[in-house]
C-alpha cells in the first residue's frame, strides 16, 4: 500500500532513532549534538518545529543555487541533462543538508552513509551537492563539466585510474544498474554489521540510498534487484524515485501505465509517497522516516516532481530531460533569485553547510573512538577488516601453495568445487553465489553460511542464493565491491553471461575486483543443446578492456586461474592490475595435463600462456589451445612428431601483457606454422597464428547430443586436429 506522509508523520507513540544531526541543524548549533539519541517522535517533532523556517529558507536557497550551478555548467558544456538536476533539488538540500551522514574530509569514512545516482544522466546533481557539501570538488571542476581530464564527467565514475572523484559511490549511467548497485552496498552494510560489529562496539550502522527515474524503473534489471532486497529484508536501504512521469521520447504514460506504488508493495517495500516533491519538511519527514523504520523492509520514497522545475518553458516536459532549456537560462536564474554571477553559491549556503559538515564531524570523531576501542578489544577482526579496505591479502603464490596439487581428470568446475574453499580460506572477506545454480556451478564455500534473512541464513553467511536473476546478480556483486570490504564472486552458466553483460562492462570499466564463475563453456554442454551451448561467449568477454577471462585446462590451471582472480597482476609479472575476472569452467571431464610439471603449469597460467610441449628437435609447427582442447593439442603433438610445440593459452589478455621477451619465447615469430584449437568461434585466434596460420574452431551453433559427439562432429577431437595440421 501507499503509506500517506501524513499519516506516519504524525504517529507519536513510534519511537524512532532519530538523526542528531538534522535535530543539531534544526536547533541552529552544530554544538547541539548528540549522539544515538532515542526520544519519541512527536518530542522529536516539536524540537525541530522551532528552528524549522530558517532551515527550511537555507534548504530552499541551496536547492535554487544547486539549480543554477546545473544550469551554468550544462548550459557551458552545451551538453548534459538538466532535467533531474532541477527537478530533484529539494531531494539533494534534504539529503546533504539534513539527513545524510558523511565526512568530506574523509570520503571513504567506512561508516559513511552511501548515495547512489541511479539516474547517472543526471550527474550535475551530484556535482553541484558534493561541491556545496565540502567535497575536494572545487568550482573550477564544476565549470569543466564533461570536459576531458575533469573530475566531472557526464556520468558519475567510481573512482579508478580515469577519474578520482570523491563521494561517487558507483558508476552509473545505464539505468537502474544503480538500483542494484545500491542493493549491494546494503548488503556489503549488513554483512559488515554482522562480521564485525561486537555487543560493546558498533561500528557499521549506515544507511544506503538511491535516487532513481522512470527509466531505471523500467528497466528489468531495477525488478531483479528490488525483489532481492526485499527478500533479504534489507531495511538500510532507501530508494528514492523522482518521479516526474517524463522519459526522453514522450511523457512516461507514453509506454507505462503501471502503479509504482503498488509494484513496491508487492516486493515487500515500504512505500511512502509524497504528492509534493518539492516539499522540503515532506522530503525531510519521508527520510528521517524510512531511517527509523528497522522493520526488515527497505523504503521507497515516491517523489512527485517537475522535471527541469526553474525552466517555465520547458517545465514539465519531456524536453526538460536533456538541455534543450539551455536558450532559457538566464531567464530562468534571474526567475529562481539568482545573481548575474553564474556558477554563484552565496556565502550563507556555504556556512551552512559547513554546520552540516560540523555535526557530522562530531559523529566522525566519536566513531573514531569506538573504532579504537573495538580495535584494541577484536585484533584479529580489525586485521581483516583493515586488511579488507587496504585491498591487502596474500599473493596468488601464497594462496597457490595453499591449495594442494592433485593429479586428477575431472572437470574444471569440479576442481573449482574444492579450490573455491582454499581462496575463501585465503581471503577471509571472500563471498560467493549463484544464480540458483550451486548445484552445477559448484561453487558453494563450504561451512561459510548462507547470506540473507530467515531460511537458517545470516547476514555473516558468505554464500548468496540470487535466484533466477543474472542482470541483479551482476548488479549486486558490482555495489558489494563498492562497498570496499568484501570481495565478491557469482557463478552461472556461461551462456547466460549475457544476461549480465552490461553490468559486467561496467566492472571492468569502474576496475572492480570482482570475479565471475561461468561454468558449462562448450558444445560440451551437450544434450541441452544449441540454447545452452556458448559458442561466442567467450570471445565476446575477451574483447573487454580490461577484463581478464581465464580458460583453464585442467585441475592445476584451474588452481592459478582461481589465485589469479583475487590477486590480478600482483603477483604475474605484469604491470598493477584491477579490475574483474572470469573464469570458464567445463561441464566434462578433462584430461590431466603432463608436457610440464603441476608448478610450471601453475606459474604458466600466471602469465597468460606458456609452453606445455617442447619440440625436441628443430621448430616445425606451434599449436596454440585453451580449456578442454589442450588436452587435444598435447595429444596430437606425441603423434606429430619432435618438432611440435604446444602452448596452452588460458588468458589472451594476461599474455599480451607479458614482456617482449617472454612472449617470443613462447611463440617465437620464426615459425609461422601455427594452429589454433577451441570450441568456440574462430576470429580472435588469429592474431596468435597470423594470417599464414589456421584456426580450428567452432563458427556455428551446435546441436543437442551427447558432449562427445558433439565434439566429434564438430572437429574438437585430437584426430581432427592432426589432420588439420599435416
Amino acid at each position: 500500500y501507499t503509506r500517506p506522509l501524513a499519516q506516519s508523520a504524525l504517529r507519536t507513540v513510534v519511537t524512532m532513532k532519530f538523526s542528531a544531526v538534522v535535530l543539531a541543524l534544526a536547533l541552529g548549533a552544530a554544538t547541539a549534538f548528540v549522539p544515538s539519541t532515542r526520544m519519541p517522535r512527536a518530542a522529536v517533532k516539536m524540537s525541530a518545529t522551532a528552528a524549522a523556517p530558517a532551515v527550511e529558507s537555507a534548504l530552499a536557497t541551496a536547492a535554487n543555487e544547486a539549480r543554477g550551478l546545473a544550469m551554468d555548467s550544462i548550459a557551458a558544456a552545451a551538453s548534459g541533462h538538466l532535467g533531474l538536476p532541477l527537478g530533484a533539488a529539494e531531494i539533494g538540500a534534504v539529503l546533504w543538508g539534513q539527513s545524510m551522514m558523511y565526512n568530506p574530509d574523509e570520503p571513504t569514512w567506512p561508516n559513511r552513509d552511501r548515495f547512489v545516482l541511479s539516474a547517472g544522466h543526471g550527474s550535475m546533481f551530484l556535482y553541484s551537492w558534493l561541491h556545496m557539501a565540502g567535497y575536494d570538488i572545487p568550482m573550477e571542476e564544476v565549470k569543466n563539466f564533461r570536459q576531458w581530464h575533469s573530475q566531472t564527467p557526464g556520468h558519475p565514475e567510481f573512482p579508478n585510474s580515469e577519474h578520482t572523484t570523491p563521494g561517487i559511490e558507483a558508476t552509473t549511467g545505464p539505468l537502474g544498474a544503480g538500483i542494484g548497485n545500491a542493493v549491494g552496498l546494503a548488503v556489503s552494510e549488513k554483512m559488515a554489521a554482522a562480521t564485525f560489529n561486537t555487543e560493546d562496539h558498533k561500528i557499521f550502522d549506515h544507511h544506503v540510498y538511491a535516487l532513481c527515474g522512470d527509466g531505471c524503473l523500467q528497466e528489468g534489471v531495477s525488478a531483479e534487484a528490488m525483489s532481492f532486497a526485499a527478500h533479504e529484508k534489507l531495511d538500510n536501504l532507501i530508494l528514492l524515485f523522482d518521479s516526474n512521469d517524463v522519459t526522453l521520447d514522450k511523457m512516461a504514460e507514453f509506454t507505462q501505465s503501471e502503479d509504482h506504488a503498488q509494484r513496491f508493495d508487492a516486493y515487500g517495500w515500504d512505500v511512502i509517497t509524497l504528492t509534493d516533491g518539492h516539499d522540503l519538511k515532506a522530503i525531510h519527514a519521508a527520510v528521517e522516516e524510512a531511517k527509523s523504520n528497522n522493520n526488515g523492509k527497505p523504503t521507497a520514497i515516491i517523489c512527485k516532481t517537475i522535471i527541469g522545475k526553474g525552466i517555465d518553458e520547458v517545465a514539465g516536459t519531456n524536453a526538460a530531460h536533456g538541455e534543450a532549456g539551455v536558450e532559457f537560462v538566464d531567464g530562468a536564474r534571474k526567475s529562481l533569485g539568482l545573481p548575474d554571477e553564474k556558477w554563484h553559491v552565496s556565502d550563507d549556503t556555504y556556512s551552512f553547510m559547513k554546520e552540516k559538515q560540523a555535526a557530522n564531524k562530531a559523529v566522525y570523531d566519536e566513531w573514531t573512538e569506538t573504532y579504537a576501542a573495538w580495535k584494541a578489544a577484536n585484533g584479529d577482526k580489525a586485521t581483516i577488516l583493515e586488511d579488507a579496505l587496504a585491498k591487502k591479502r596474500k599473493s596468488a603464490a601464497e594462496i597457490m601453495d595453499m591449495i594442494p596439487m592433485k593429479e586428477t581428470d575431472e572437470a574444471t568446475r569440479a576442481s573449482g568445487s574444492t579450490i573455491i574453499n582454499q581462496v575463501s580460506d585465503a581471503l577471509p572477506t571472500y563471498v560467493s553465489g549463484s544464480a540458483d545454480l550451486h548445484g552445477s556451478n559448484k561453487n558453494y564455500i563450504k561451512g561459510a553460511g548462507d547470506f540473507g534473512s530467515g531460511f537458517g541464513k545470516s547476514y555473516s553467511g558468505k554464500n548468496f542464493y540470487y535466484g533466477i536473476r543474472e542482470h541483479g546478480m551482476g548488479v549486486i556483486m558490482n555495489g558489494i565491491s563498492y562497498g570496499g570490504i568484501f570481495t565478491p564472486s557469482g557463478a552461472t552458466f556461461l551462456v547466460f553471461a549475457d544476461y549480465m553483460r552490461a553490468t559486467m562492462r561496467i566492472a571492468a570499466l569502474a576496475e572492480l575486483p570482482v570475479s565471475y564463475i561461468l561454468t558449462h563453456d562448450s558444445i560440451g554442454v551437450g544434450e541441452d543443446g544449441p540454447t545452452h551451448q556458448p559458442v561466442e561467449t567467450v570471445s565476446g568477454l575477451r574483447v573487454f578492456p580490461n577484463m581478464d577471462v581465464m580458460r583453464p585446462a585442467d585441475y592445476e590451471e584451474t588452481a592459478a586461474a582461481y589465485a589469479y582472480s583475487i590477486t590480478k597482476g600482483m603477483a604475474c609479472g605484469t604491470v598493477q592490475t584491477t579490475g574483474p575476472v572470469s573464469l570458464i569452467l567445463t561441464r566434462q571431464n578433462v584430461k590431466y595435463l603432463t608436457g610440464v610439471s603441476p608448478q610450471e603449469r601453475r606459474d604458466g597460467t600466471m602469465k597468460g600462456a606458456y609452453t606445455l610441449v617442447k619440440e625436441t628437435a628443430d621448430l616445425e609447427r606451434i599449436i596454440i589451445a585453451a580449456g578442454s582442447e589442450v588436452q587435444f593439442a598435447e595429444a596430437a603433438a606425441k603423434e606429430l612428431g619432435a618438432g611440435t610445440r604446444v602452448v596452452s593459452m588460458p588468458c589472451m589478455s594476461l599474455f599480451d601483457k607479458q614482456s617482449a621477451e617472454y612472449k617470443e619465447s613462447v611463440l617465437p615469430s620464426s615459425c609461422a606454422n601455427r594452429v589454433a584449437m577451441e570450441a568456440g568461434v574462430s576470429g580472435l585466434w588469429y592474431k596468435y597464428v597470423g594470417l599464414e596460420g589456421k584456426v580450428v574452431g567452432v563458427d556455428r551453433f551446435g546441436f543437442s547430443a551427447p558432449g562427445d559427439i558433439t565434439f566429434r562432429e564438430l572437429g574438437m577431437t585430437t584426430e581432427n586436429l592432426i589432420a588439420e595440421c599435416q
